[in-house]
């Protein structure tokens, strides 16, 4: 077997715009603050391709989607997302698991997880139970735990499918 590590890293600020919407792993957090970007700024669907584009050795998503093409202007992440499962698919990758880490001091993540992780799951062509979902506050320090932004990291591992 022909295996693969990737990492992805992503952060967003909160906007100011009370008609931007909340969206973490393609999950909409109703009556949230929205986070600034050219697409939907779901930060968690940015890592999770990153780290795909990462471990094939595909480069970024600034590449692939750039934000200065206005195509992508508050494009879907989670379709983002699985355009670029497709490109990893057609190289000969698939996914074995993801490890995501969401670092956010409000809202509170906990009610959330479960369906991030069965949609982030459903998105990488995945078991659930292949997919993980950590939720961890800034503790007041630095620009999550002062409440102005929303990180995410994320580990997959890729298996190759055509040798």
């Amino acid at each position: 077997m022909t295996a693969r590590v990737g990492q992805g890293f992503d952060i967003h600020r909160f906007s100011d715009d009370p008609a931007r919407r909340l969206v973490l792993g393609g999950v909409v957090f109703e009556g949230a603050r929205g986070l600034v970007g050219h697409s939907d700024a779901d930060v968690v669907a940015h890592t999770a391709a990153d780290a795909l584009l990462g471990a094939a050795g595909l480069g970024d998503i600034g590449q692939h989607f750039p934000d200065t093409d206005p195509r992508n202007k508050d494009l879907d992440s989670a379709r983002l997302l699985s355009q670029i499962v497709d490109l990893v698919s057609r190289e000969g990758w698939r996914v074995i698991n993801c490890d995501l880490t969401i670092h956010a001091q409000a809202p509170k993540l906990v009610p959330y997880k479960e369906r991030i992780r069965l949609n982030v799951a459903r998105l990488l062509l995945i078991d659930a139970g292949d997919m993980n979902v950590k939720a961890k506050t800034g503790e007041l320090v630095g620009p999550v735990g002062r409440g102005e932004a929303i990180a995410c990291d994320a580990v997959v591992l890729l298996e190759k499918t055509i040798l």
